[in-house]
């Protein structure tokens, strides 16, 4: 029996191991989501477009197994820009059927076409259109081999008349998957062991590279006495039982991360493309490995670069770099650990207010060892990175290659669907969840058992408390918002709001035991600040300013709570 060319790709998606589709229904992908309607592939309605594109990015995230998003011509497929951008900047593995106006019509401006090539190149491992039915399993196969290969979204633009096509003839063209390993050679590993052997102040920084290498970063921890400050990208992989680990550097980072970072003498980036050229040490010699010779001195410039993955390259390096006698730099730096832990969990004294360090403590306490989290870009995302214990068995997910707002509970979604046995909690800013939420429905109307969880401050905070620091008057982040709690009962959830602290442990405990999806609206401390590893002399004098500033426009209660908050003091 002859199949048609949305039949064909369905078939080639299912083999290559998709299970689910993102989407909305209509025009131009008519065929295909025909075609879902009689395979395994499960069909995934959303409300909106971008709500699809972050839920199958949360999905092959954390499952590293192919997800799937189809869009109608023009606004259809445009919807998902922003949820795809950040799933191929997470390395996800999802492809987009991204469908087009008839291909008789297209090059003549007709009612909602779009040059979709321009649009998804930039932000794409494969981006190709499937122009005749001949094309259709080739082109799907090699869009699922390159999405799963590469790590990133793949991009197939179908004209909608091709869909209904069927070819004259067809290879059995299938997706291949690979394993392999990338170990440098026996050359390259001298200039780094020359270095390393030199001892010293040595510390480790781990990145998203270590995600299959866990043991063998720690077996050379061990070897070298280093401490392992990490990314935040490498949270899950490196936090977990890790005797050596000191925590993350940088803007959402504490003191530890920061100093074992900047005072080492030798720096050995393992898997890491770290941004921030401030929070680099000066002086120290840097090694860099990566699997990418592209990543190596890109971001800071490298005294040595090797060309390996982490597993490969530790576990080699193991075998030649000399033992390391004293632990006394690896005692200082998780000494300062300990300590900066502490001060983050620091509240000030007024009780009556809920803050927001103290919920994320009781949700870390109350929630499963394998529970998995998301949270919305902003403060919501440093509270979750600093004080949600990663267990070996828990995994966390953000936007921080692309720091979007609105992603936490739109991924949440894809990933309670891929893991319906296991609590996820999606952890959102009140401007976050109110930017995407109608998606709240399509939770109740598939009876997905999320956890929401907002902390809702009425503001923008993290962007009001980057205007502070610019010296600048916090403008046009205030935010009216309603009771969540009621909104989500409106909409068919469980629903719930906290303004007390006596109220928040047992609110948390009934949230989370509720059987299907549910919203916990949490009033946190809205002047609570996020406080990095290290306040610059100019971050002081821009705050001053902005102090000097707020006491002329008569806002003299701003400056007040921004003393006693200790902002100035550190």
């Amino acid at each position: 029996m002859s199949i048609n060319v949305a039949e064909i790709m369905v078939d080639t998606l299912q083999n290559a191991g998709a299970k689910r589709c993102y989407g909305v229904v209509g025009d131009t992908l008519n065929h295909f989501t025909d075609a879902l309607r009689q395979s395994d592939i499960e069909w995934v309605g959303v409300r909106h477009e971008e709500v699809g594109g972050f839920a199958a990015g949360g999905e092959a995230y954390l499952t590293q197994e192919l997800a799937l998003c189809a869009g109608s011509c023009g606004p259809g497929s445009l919807h998902f820009v922003n949820g795809l951008f950040d799933a191929h900047r997470n390395g996800a593995p999802v492809v987009l059927i991204a469908t087009q106006v008839p291909l008789s019509e297209t090059g003549g401006s007709f009612p909602q076409e779009v040059d979709q090539v321009q649009i998804f190149k930039q932000y794409s491992v494969f981006c190709e259109t499937v122009a005749s039915p001949e094309q259709a399993r080739r082109m799907t196969a090699l869009a699922a081999q390159t999405a799963l290969a590469k790590g990133g979204v793949a991009v197939l633009i179908v004209p909608g008349d091709v869909m209904s096509q069927t070819p004259e003839n067809q290879l059995a063209y299938r997706t291949h998957r690979f394993e392999y390993s990338l170990r440098p050679s026996a050359e390259a590993f001298v200039p780094a062991v020359t270095q390393l052997n030199k001892g010293g102040k040595i510390t480790i920084f781990a990145g998203s590279g270590c995600r299959d290498a866990r043991e063998q970063v720690i077996a050379l921890a061990e070897k070298l006495q280093a401490p392992i400050a990490w990314t935040s990208r490498a949270k899950d992989f490196i936090e977990p039982d890790n005797p050596y680990q000191v925590g993350m550097t940088g803007v959402y980072g504490l003191e530890g991360g920061y100093h074992a970072v900047a005072e080492c003498d030798t720096l050995l980036m393992l898997g890491c493309n770290f941004a921030f050229k401030q929070f680099y040490p000066e002086d120290a010699a840097i090694i860099q490995v990566d699997s990418d010779p592209a990543q190596i001195g890109k971001r800071y410039p490298v005294n040595v670069g090797i060309v390996g993955s982490v597993r490969d390259t530790c576990e080699a390096l193991c075998q030649v770099v000399k033992n390391n006698q004293s632990p006394r730099w690896l005692e200082k730096c998780r000494k300062h650990y300990a300590i900066s832990l502490q001060k983050s969990a620091h509240k000030s004294r007024d009780a009556a207010l809920i803050h927001p360090q103290e919920l994320t403590l009781a949700i870390d306490r109350l929630a499963a060892d394998n529970a998995l989290f998301t949270a919305d870009t902003g403060s919501v995302n440093v509270w979750m990175l600093r004080h949600i214990q990663a267990s070996g068995q828990r995994r966390t997910l953000a936007s921080l290659q692309h720091g979007t707002m609105a992603n936490a509970y739109p991924q949440a979604l894809g990933i309670q669907l891929a893991y319906p046995e296991r609590q996820v909690i999606a952890m959102c800013g009140d401007g976050g969840l109110s930017m995407l939420m109608g998606d709240l429905l399509t939770l109740v109307q598939r009876r997905i058992p999320l956890k929401i969880v907002v902390y809702n401050n009425c503001s923008l905070s993290f962007v009001e408390l980057e205007q502070k620091v610019e010296g600048l008057l916090d403008a046009y982040t205030e935010l009216q918002n309603p009771d969540f709690g009621e909104v989500a009962t409106a909409m068919g959830l469980w629903g719930q709001r906290v303004e007390r602290e006596d109220q928040l442990e047992s609110a948390i405990s009934q949230w989370l035991a509720q059987p299907g999806p549910a919203l916990l609206d949490v009033a946190v401390n809205p002047m609570e600040l996020v406080m990095p590893p290290k306040v610059e002399a100019g971050q002081v004098a821009s705050t001053a300013l902005y102090s000097a500033k707020a006491v002329l426009s008569g806002r003299m209660d701003e400056v007040v709570h921004l003393v006693k908050s200790n902002f100035l003091k550190r």
